[in-house]
């Protein structure tokens, strides 16, 4: 049962110097609770939640170690000494604080990851363990366990924790690795997929929250969404932030430029040479002039020059030297000069009686 820490970034709001908003007292509730139990139960607790004066939370293998006792036998004492907190006669007087933690939980939108909600709570890392143990204390409070599709989180309402889950497993499923979209836009279509959920918690905050309970999306270095494990997300290397930076200026970079841009962008410096081969090996870039690259997903045509004008007139039919010239120039940084020698080539191209250019059939 022991907390990990979490390394996900908390979204909840800066609250300044205040540092626990908790108007009961943490730790003498606690302490008032644990007074009742017999000696080496109270230290198994306080062991197990770090509420000692370092903080610091054992393992079931280490207290066990310490007593001379099984792991096992160490977590029949934890259980049993709870159900003995639950049966106390104090029991009773930590209903204020219980209220006041189930409010927090309520403005925080009702399911909250577990990191978030303690640092809401508390900036201190030993009262964050105080708190800790109240929510596994308390009747209202239920935890959704940590997996490989969510994070840690507390909640009170069933239903509503299903349906924000729900929603969010509707919104992942119908992202593929390309996808990327702006918050608002993320928020926008998670909130068209939840349903029966009040319109108080319908808010860019509260919804910011329940998409940080969710592992299978994130943010990229841009502040984009899409899928944790797509390559425009999760970054990995020079391919993968070249891509962002083109995807960012939004029209086709030289290789020169593109290392420049993640250096500025992200403060990650790279050789313009390593630069220039991951762009030549990512299918996600087309080369379209000398040491030019843009995004293949802007609709440029992959091959040399030869190959633009060939698509052109197989997508337009026959057309006039101008035309050709204009077409290929959008998908191309090259001279006109350089489509005219390239459309001349009678290999491969003719010109009819009507003077327009059609490609000569093999």
């Amino acid at each position: 049962m022991n907390r990990a820490k979490s390394k996900k970034k908390s979204v909840v709001v800066d609250r300044g110097t205040n540092e626990t908003i908790i108007s009961s007292k943490p730790k003498e509730v606690v302490n008032l609770l644990l007074s009742g139990l017999p000696e080496r139960s109270r230290l198994v607790i306080e062991s197990r939640f770090g509420l000692g004066k370092t903080g610091e939370r054992q393992t079931l293998e280490s207290i066990g170690r310490h007593y001379g006792i099984t792991r096992e036998r160490v977590r029949q004492i934890e259980n049993h000494a709870i159900a003995l907190v639950h049966k106390s006669p104090s029991f009773a007087l930590a209903k204020e604080i219980f209220d006041e933690l189930e409010r927090h939980i309520g403005k925080l939108g009702g399911v909250v990851c577990e990191e978030d909600l303690l640092v809401f709570l508390s900036k201190d890392e030993l009262m964050q363990n105080y708190i800790y143990f109240l929510l596994v204390l308390g009747d209202p409070f239920k935890y959704r366990k940590e997996d490989d599709e969510v994070q840690r989180c507390w909640y009170v309402d069933p239903m509503l924790a299903k349906n924000v889950e729900d929603a969010l497993v509707s919104l992942y499923s119908g992202l593929s690795d390309k996808d990327l979209m702006t918050e608002s836009e993320m928020i926008d279509r998670f909130l068209k997929g939840l349903k029966d959920v009040n319109d108080d918690f319908r808010n860019a905050e509260i919804t910011r929250r329940w998409l940080a309970i969710s592992k299978k999306i994130a943010k990229n270095p841009l502040g984009e969404w899409g899928l944790a494990d797509s390559p425009n997300v999760k970054t990995k290397g020079v391919r993968d932030f070249a891509y962002l930076a083109v995807k960012k200026h939004g029209s086709p970079l030289h290789f020169t430029e593109v290392a420049d841009m993640i250096s500025k962008i992200f403060g990650r410096s790279t050789h313009v040479a390593t630069t220039h081969n991951e762009l030549i090996k990512d299918e996600r870039f087309v080369l379209v002039g000398r040491g030019m690259y843009a995004l293949r997903e802007w609709g440029y045509a992959a091959g040399v020059v030869r190959d633009v004008i060939k698509k052109v007139l197989r997508d337009n039919g026959p057309m006039t030297r101008e035309n050709v010239v204009d077409k290929v120039l959008k998908e191309r940084h090259v001279k006109p000069g350089t489509v005219i020698v390239n459309l001349q080539n009678p290999k491969y191209f003719k010109k009819g009686k009507d003077g327009k250019w059609s490609v000569v059939k093999n």
